[in-house]
């Protein structure tokens, strides 16, 4: 889509034309309300074959069309510009090849394939055909990582040598059919979930790495492929990375610690946005995204720490990026998309060699 040199005639336009493939958590959550909270997009169709989520979908978006499956959507690609896919992950691959060839351009929820060879597919297809191809990271922007990178690009920890960082959570029942049935080949457990945010995160602080050491475990009952797992990464710049993902946690540990030449950081909490938006909040509140002070980080040393209150969490700007991007010329443009997916691949390639270390470990025999 192009840009509008006239503001008044900008104010009329409908705005990218979107879909929203799947309203669980991702389309309901995340998705869906952050597209309809900027006006560079139109939310025109949510596809859900729940007659429950339809009913809420109708209620939160009574502009949006609602039909029943991807493949609906993929029926109207002539009136849409813009898919998202927040549909289980073996649907990742398949979904997005049919948009991109149907001639739109797609978002992938996270994990952006069950195999790194297929994203890389979807990469070359999406270059091809010229069309926009990202994939949502958002704990890109959590507060909490955004004031983690603010740290290590001002270097006030000096030169960080150990990285730790956590996604643990108390619960012991399999909530969602598709994960209690998904397998490691289906994207299913909780490394390709949780997971691959915390991967993510590394690689984007401390660059490239290899996997060291990996635990992949399944504790809670009815369980195919794993809720208690860490992996350990040395990155080429030094430093080393220790990622926890545990679904039965009855204690948690801190969120982020860091530890350099100079000083450290400890943080605990999870950042605020997913719940301010399921407790009914808005992206366009004023309070969207603000941690309460209380869970501030502690920076510095024993003896001499400072509270640093956590930056503002920003998931809008994911949104807001790719539209720039689509609105400038979509793939021709020389804007950056919010995350190139060629990151997200690095991701699968390490949790593929996570998989391999781990079925030679005898911790997880």
């Amino acid at each position: 889509m192009s840009t509008e040199a006239n503001p008044s005639a900008a104010t009329t336009k409908p705005g990218i034309r979107t879909a929203v493939a799947g309203y669980g958590l991702s389309g309901r959550v995340f998705h869906a309300p952050l597209i309809a909270a900027n006006p560079a997009y139109s939310l025109d169709v949510i596809s859900t074959s729940d007659a429950g989520r339809q009913a809420e979908a109708a209620g939160s978006h009574p502009g949006a069309k609602l039909v029943d499956t991807p493949d609906d959507i993929l029926a109207l690609a002539g009136d849409l510009d813009l898919v998202v896919l927040g549909t289980p992950p073996a649907t990742h691959y398949p979904l997005a090849k049919a948009a991109l060839k149907a001639g739109l351009d797609v978002v992938v929820d996270k994990p952006f394939a069950v195999r790194s060879a297929e994203g890389r597919e979807l990469m070359d297809l999406a270059a091809r055909l010229g069309r926009v191809l990202t994939v949502f990271q958002n704990r890109r922007w959590d507060g909490d990582y955004l004031t983690v990178k603010g740290l290590v690009a001002s270097s006030a920890l000096g030169a960080v040598t150990r990285f730790e960082s956590r996604f643990e959570r108390w619960a012991p029942e399999v909530s969602k059919a598709w994960k209690a049935d998904a397998t490691a080949d289906e994207g299913g457990g909780v490394l390709f979930d949780l997971g691959t945010h915390l991967v993510d995160q590394a690689l984007q602080l401390f660059g490239p790495a290899v996997v060291t050491h990996a635990e992949l475990l399944a504790r809670r009952h009815g369980e195919k492929t794993d809720d208690d797992v860490f992996v350990a990464l040395r990155h080429e710049s030094g430093v080393v990375s220790h990622l926890w993902m545990n679904m039965l946690c009855a204690q948690q540990g801190p969120r982020y610690r860091l530890l350099g030449s100079a000083g450290g950081y400890t943080k605990h909490g999870i950042d605020p946005q997913e719940p301010y938006i399921v407790a009914g909040g808005s992206p366009l509140d004023a309070e969207y995204g603000v941690e309460d002070k209380d869970w501030a980080g502690l920076l510095g040393r024993d003896g001499h720490l400072d509270r640093l209150p956590t930056e503002r969490g920003a998931y809008p700007e994911f949104y807001r990026i790719l539209a720039d991007k689509i609105n400038d010329g979509g793939a021709a443009s020389q804007l950056p998309l919010p995350v190139d997916p060629a990151g997200p691949v690095e991701v699968l390639k390490l949790i593929e060699k996570a998989r391999e270390l781990a079925r030679h470990n005898p911790v997880n025999a």
